[in-house]
């Protein structure tokens, strides 16, 4: 017959605890899967977490009040690594384990004993929900950290071997080609939103504040198996820019060229960020802007990057490819994009300088009938033309 008296339900609670201690093991591994498959040195952390919440009880059940958080105290006896592999929910199923296994026990004891148990269960619930949650907010604190030292690293081309490691510290889910978009910091930094909005976009993103300005590195992430076999083509970094829009704050707001890995980010980041500091020069520029359609604002301010950019993707290749476009170019756009004076000066029919123009977009991608690619193209061949030696610098 169990005792009545406080003392004597001690007594006898202190003589079953190791009866507890060990029915509890067993129940956890004849009902909870993930128990039975852990390595042993975690299945010894998981049992000392449950006879520390008998012993515990124990405690709690001789003097409740002066003792009002020693539920608290029973994951002190876990390592910290515990917390990384068994979640919340495991958690709250290996509490109600060790409540049913000691009320089972004490079945037959007085209504006070039984009641305790109650309360005791909601202590220590409570307190395991604390533990996580302070846990939660110790790692978003050290993600944030890490994630703007990455940031960092991005924007300042410092690269070292720690760097892949850090960002699958983050958990990195994007793959392939990478964009850095540049903006202005809002007044309200809703992050979270711009989480949800990369995901639904099927990117993912890494967000750094650098005083007014806020960067986001984006890079495509695998996106979730559809039920049919149709899958869509991946959309293109200056639409996923267009969605995320709504997160930055008033001002321009311009996007690097594609690179094609995460640890290559720096090269774009370079772009979007020259592109940033001059777009204010384009006075009807988008919102987002292609950084790559800053070239001319950016070549003048001294962006080496954009001079490169210009000589080897319009210069060169024109000239490679015919000096008779090349020449075409100059005389089309010094006579202010005029076909008929661009044919009298070269002595040929219009229709062969629009012949001569289609080519020229063909070999190049930029549209000299418009006036913001004639701008570009016009810079391209003044810098290319400044940059040839003087023995091959052509008239």
């Amino acid at each position: 017959m169990v005792p009545k008296t406080k003392a004597q339900t001690l007594a006898w609670l202190r003589t079953i605890s190791g009866e507890l201690s060990t029915a509890t093991l067993k129940r956890l591994d004849d009902t909870l899967p993930w128990y039975g498959d852990m390595p042993p040195g975690r299945r010894s952390a998981v049992g000392l977490v449950a006879q520390a919440g008998i012993t515990s009880f124990i405690s709690w059940f001789e003097d409740p009040t002066s003792t009002p958080w020693i539920a608290a105290d029973v994951f002190g006896a876990a390592p910290r690594e515990l917390l990384r592999s068994v979640s919340l929910q495991q958690t709250l199923q290996l509490i109600r384990i060790v409540v049913e296994v000691v009320e089972q026990r004490v079945k037959a004891g007085d209504d006070v004993l039984r009641e305790a148990i109650l309360l005791y269960s909601r202590e220590i619930a409570f307190a395991a929900a604390d533990v996580y949650a302070r846990a939660a907010e110790a790692r978003g604190l050290w993600d944030a950290r890490l994630e703007a030292l990455v940031v960092d690293s991005i924007l300042s081309g410092e690269y070292d071997n720690e760097l892949p490691s850090r960002i699958a510290a983050l958990g990195w889910n994007g793959h392939g080609e990478v964009c850095v978009l540049v903006g202005t910091t809002p007044r309200v930094l809703d992050v979270d939103q711009l989480r949800r909005t990369a995901r639904h976009l099927d990117a993912d993103v890494l967000i750094g504040v650098q005083g007014n300005r806020l960067v986001l590195v984006i890079g495509r992430a695998e996106p979730a198996p559809a039920e049919s076999d149709d899958t869509k083509p991946p959309l293109p970094f200056i639409e996923i820019a267009r969605q995320l829009e709504p997160g930055f704050g008033p001002g321009h707001l311009v996007l690097g060229h594609e690179v094609p890995t995460l640890v290559d980010a720096s090269k774009s980041a370079r772009a979007a960020l020259a592109g940033f500091a001059v777009a204010r020069s384009w006075r009807n520029a988008p919102r987002p802007t292609l950084a790559d359609d800053l070239l001319p604002e950016r070549a003048f301010a001294g962006d080496s990057l954009a001079r490169s950019t210009l000589i080897n993707r319009i210069y060169k290749p024109l000239q490679a490819h015919s000096t008779e476009l090349l020449a075409t170019l100059w005389c089309y756009l010094d006579n202010g994009r005029s076909l008929e004076a661009t044919a009298r000066e070269l002595f040929v029919h219009p229709n062969t300088v629009r012949y001569r123009l289609k080519r020229i977009s063909e070999v190049i991608g930029w549209d000299a009938t418009g006036a913001r690619e004639a701008l570009i193209l016009q810079s391209a061949l003044i810098i290319g033309s400044i940059a040839e030696p003087d023995s091959t610098r052509k008239k």
